[in-house]
């Protein structure tokens, strides 16, 4: 791709282009585990024991279907167990399994290395700051 086109590319676009071309990658190096994006969904899932499928789709903006349709997916694979939430029992709970708690590690060590590959650093904490912040602003703005 010509360099004119990126300098004039909206940055929202290149961030959707850098999040894309991760899942590619990742999921390059993970093929014989059958997954896509739903890695992303295991990673947080990992990282915040208990969220549930609200937080999924606020946080990926994907459709409740979707992410239903992912998880019910990491179910069956046995990546995942829902448990009914004893505060809101019309909600879920989510928890990796040993299986996926096994992956996890393997799937940082990809991330790491796509991460160097890009040029991504220790110098860059405060950009990550920067975007979480985005982020956060983002969706206090469509109300999630």
């Amino acid at each position: 791709m010509e360099t004119e086109i990126l300098n004039k590319t909206p940055i929202i676009a290149l961030i959707h282009n850098i999040s894309k071309n991760q899942i590619k990658y990742l999921s390059s190096k993970i093929a014989e585990y059958n997954l896509g994006k739903e890695i992303r969904y295991i990673m947080m899932i990992y990282d915040n024991p208990n969220c549930s499928q609200e937080d999924l789709v606020n946080l990926y903006g994907e459709s409740k279907a979707n992410i239903a349709k992912s998880l019910k997916k990491l179910e069956n694979q046995e990546y995942i167990e829902r448990k009914i939430n004893p505060n809101n029992r019309r909600k879920y709970m989510l928890k990796t399994t040993p299986k996926a708690d096994e992956l996890v590690p393997k799937v940082r060590e990809i991330s790491k290395e796509w991460e160097k590959e890009v040029g991504i650093d220790s110098n860059d904490e405060q950009l990550k700051e920067k975007l979480k912040l985005i982020a956060i602003n983002g969706m206090k703005l469509i109300g999630d």
